[in-house]
């Protein structure tokens, strides 16, 4: 898995655990692509920043800090998913 898809993946699903942090599926994928992140490409320091149109990811790769910017609404679309599929709708708080 490319770096930039590992990010976006990862931050897709952070944003659903925030959003339903009872949510263990969400944890443990949140949890698996911060592995990922971790063991291929050796990021650290992982951060991210909600700005008006754009989520941005800030890491450390390489002893380097870097960062990648992600539209806000396809970064939303996964938690908007899950929210509208009524099997999905169940009480997370």
């Amino acid at each position: 898995m490319q770096l930039k898809d590992a990010l976006f993946n990862w931050l897709q699903i952070q944003i659903v655990w925030e959003a339903r942090p009872s949510d263990r599926s969400a944890r443990d994928t949140v949890l698996f692509f911060t592995e990922i992140l971790r063991e291929d490409h050796q990021v650290s320091d992982l951060e991210k920043r909600e700005e008006e149109s754009e989520y941005v990811i800030s890491f450390r790769q390489h002893d380097e800090m870097l960062s990648y910017s992600f539209p806000k609404e396809a970064a939303e679309k996964l938690l908007s998913d899950i929210v509208s599929e009524p099997k999905y709708n169940q009480s997370f708080e």
